[in-house]
């Protein structure tokens, strides 16, 4: 057969790139493609050799399991290869897998074990007489790294094994992991100490197996899940795999609980459409389902080729990460001023769907990846989570790749951009003007704990910003009866009603009106702490952040958003309007402290239902009075009212020993003179 030129020189090519990825993944442990790349190249060179199988070499990546494990840890050789799988990734896949093995087999319908394929490291454990005495990775199938200390520290997997019955030899294989919740943690724990970050739980799980230290190994969250047997000495063979599985279990070994048997193909992938639905409420990642023919006398019959064996296959989910480039670099204004950096993609199929925009979180986030215009990074999206980048292929990165400088101004209303105290979260300063956050503000301005407006609820407020008729909290001063009677489900009577509570809401306190400006970090509490130490709103809008943080609970991050908010002309001449349009308040007297009274100092915390006022008017009488009141028990709390149906904060005050009042002893101490 004559081989064309192109077909000799892509195979070429197709080796050198998946011996690179190989290195890169077993070795440094730093992927460089995502692994739908990676199979989609392997698959490639598998056709180009069936095409061709004058092409076949002995050392191309199709004829060996992986790659040299690296020398760091003493070598383990395998008495039993640890094979990989043979890949499916669509249903017909599935239909001539089932096909091809029954007719080795020469059986009309079979029985298969299902399971979840783990995102994990493979491992191979070997216990001597019932005592865990080797652990070992896969490494290159043939080959892996002794980790025997590190295997130890995983406290799922049993030192010793239970059961009388235990084999005087077995060397079990399994997938070590670590779990989402796990992944998050350990992150949160590295960015604390301003550590590199994981890509990925897979890569933490590789990560923390290998390290040299064992006493590091024990503070990672590993987790094992084991699926097979390598070898067993003393002791017999069930005769099917979930029989065996069971028995792992039986000897203490962690086995996953989502293991089912399934009738033929159609079983097999029924499985497997449940499996991808349920995948996001698993506690950890999947990246597809493992078929395996259930009776291991079968197993025997089928045997395996060179890299994988014939009776078992993995069927991959859509690929969650794909390779793309970066086109452009935006910022999104969310409804309540939060700055979003977000990557404009070239389209990619990622995840079932086409992905062109992924999320950047923060501006730290850019500094973390440093990523650039032009750059073709890896973007994940897992379920129905928002796409995000997840690194950058620097390898990739053209000469004219421009480095994004994140805006000062916001792109929609042009107010000033702020951060937090630490410089990460990013957040438009001009909320009563910003259209971005319009809907959000006057929702929040009308709302009963605030301004209070009557009848003027989520759905009107839509109603009157899409039709045009409020662009910022102040026009709702200026609306009549007969504008209102313009809405929709809007007659003359409802719109009169809801003009009469405007008005009426024009007469209000200065705490609520502070908390109705809905500026970040202020809450209702903070609102009423500001309004007792200034006593004024002019004195409050001109303080500096030193002053700020003399107000009781004021810390370093409320002052600086306070003082943010104040500083833009926006948001004060929008106040100024609010005044000049009948807004106002009785002016109060400035205590320099958060309260003053015969309860000042004291921390009160209210639980169950109130007969004789409402919760709110309970706490703002205790207000005036002095009194803190918070929502949860601590050591620092003096009383707790329990009124009707107290909720756990009465048991938490009984265990800390802090007094309770109930409504009748609350209105005595209020009352008092």
């Amino acid at each position: 057969m004559v081989i064309p030129f192109d077909a000799r020189a892509r195979v070429e090519s197709l080796r050198q790139q998946i011996n690179r990825h190989n290195y890169c993944y077993y070795v440094l442990d730093a992927p460089e493609v995502p692994d739908a790349v990676y199979d989609r190249l392997l698959q490639e060179l598998e056709s180009l050799e069936q095409q061709y199988p004058e092409l076949i070499s002995v050392d191309s990546p199709t004829q060996r399991v992986g790659v040299k494990a690296v020398s760091v840890f003493a070598e383990v050789r395998h008495e039993v290869p640890m094979l990989s799988l043979s890949n499916a990734f669509s249903e017909q896949e599935v239909f001539d897998f089932d096909r091809r093995v029954r007719e080795r087999l020469g059986e009309s319908e079979l029985e298969y074990i299902a399971e979840p394929k783990l995102d994990g490291l493979a491992v191979s454990i070997h216990y001597q007489d019932g005592v865990l005495r080797r652990g070992a990775t896969r490494g290159d199938g043939s080959t892996g790294e002794d980790v025997t200390q590190n295997v130890r520290t995983i406290r799922p997997l049993p030192l010793r094994l239970m059961d009388d019955a235990v084999p005087r030899f077995l060397e079990v294989r399994g997938e070590v992991y670590i779990s989402r919740q796990g992944f998050q943690k350990l992150n949160d724990g590295q960015r604390k100490v301003g550590e590199k970050l994981y890509v990925n739980p897979r890569n933490a799980a590789a990560g923390s197996l290998r390290q040299l230290d064992p006493g590091v190994t024990a503070q990672r969250p590993l987790d094992i899940f084991c699926y097979s047997i390598g070898k067993l000495e003393g002791n017999s063979l069930p005769e099917t795999q979930f029989e065996l599985l069971q028995r792992l279990r039986q000897w203490g070994l962690r086995v996953c609980p989502e293991v089912e048997v399934v009738d033929g193909a159609e079983g097999c992938l029924d499985y497997y459409r449940r499996m991808l639905s349920g995948r996001e409420s698993l506690a950890y990642d999947i990246d597809g389902i493992v078929y395996k023919v259930n009776r291991l006398e079968l197993q025997q019959r089928l045997g395996s080729i060179s890299r994988a064996p014939r009776w078992a296959l993995a069927h991959k989910f859509p690929a969650q990460e794909e390779m793309t480039v970066v086109n452009a670099i935006e910022v999104q204004v969310g409804r309540t001023g939060a700055i979003t950096p977000v990557a404009r993609l070239e389209p990619v199929f990622v995840g079932g769907v086409t992905v062109s925009n992924a999320t950047l979180h923060n501006r730290a986030e850019i500094e973390r990846l440093a990523i650039r215009v032009g750059d073709t990074v890896i973007v994940r999206r897992a379920g129905d989570v928002i796409p995000e980048v997840v690194s950058v292929v620097k390898q990739k990165r053209p000469k004219n790749a421009r480095v994004y400088k994140f805006p000062k101004k916001c792109p929609v209303c042009k107010s000033d951009i702020v951060y937090d105290v630490k410089g990460i979260i990013a957040r438009c300063s001009g909320g009563l003007y910003c259209s971005a956050q319009r809907k959000e503000s006057i929702k929040h301005f009308a709302s009963r704990r605030a301004m209070d407006i009557e009848g003027l609820g989520d759905k009107l407020v839509e109603q009157l910003v899409d039709a045009g008729l409020v662009t910022r909290v102040s026009d709702i001063y200026k609306l009549c009866p007969d504008d209102l009677a313009q809405l929709e489900r809007m007659g003359k009577k409802s719109a009169q009603n809801l003009s009469n509570a405007i008005e009426r809401s024009k007469q209000t306190g200065l705490a609520r009106f502070v908390y109705a400006l809905g500026i970040p970090q202020v809450g209702e509490t903070t609102a009423q702490a500001l309004v007792a130490h200034y006593g004024g709103l002019e004195v409050l809008m001109s303080a500096s952040e030193e002053s700020l943080q003399q107000v009781a609970d004021v810390g370093p991050v409320v002052a600086h958003s306070i003082h943010a908010f104040f500083d833009q002309p926006h948001n004060g001449d929008e106040v100024e309007r609010l005044k000049q349009l009948g807004v106002h308040w009785p002016e109060s007297v400035p205590s320099g402290t958060a309260g003053d009274g015969r309860l000042a100092g004291k921390v009160f915390v209210l639980t169950g239902t109130l007969k004789a006022m409402t919760r709110d008017q309970a706490k703002q009488d205790l207000r005036q009075a002095g009194a803190k009141v918070t929502s949860s028990v601590s050591s620092t709390t003096d009383f707790v009212v329990a009124g009707t149906d107290p909720g756990s904060k009465l048991r938490k005050a009984e265990s800390l020993g802090v007094t309770i009042l109930d409504e009748a002893a609350l209105l005595r101490l209020l009352n008092e003179q």
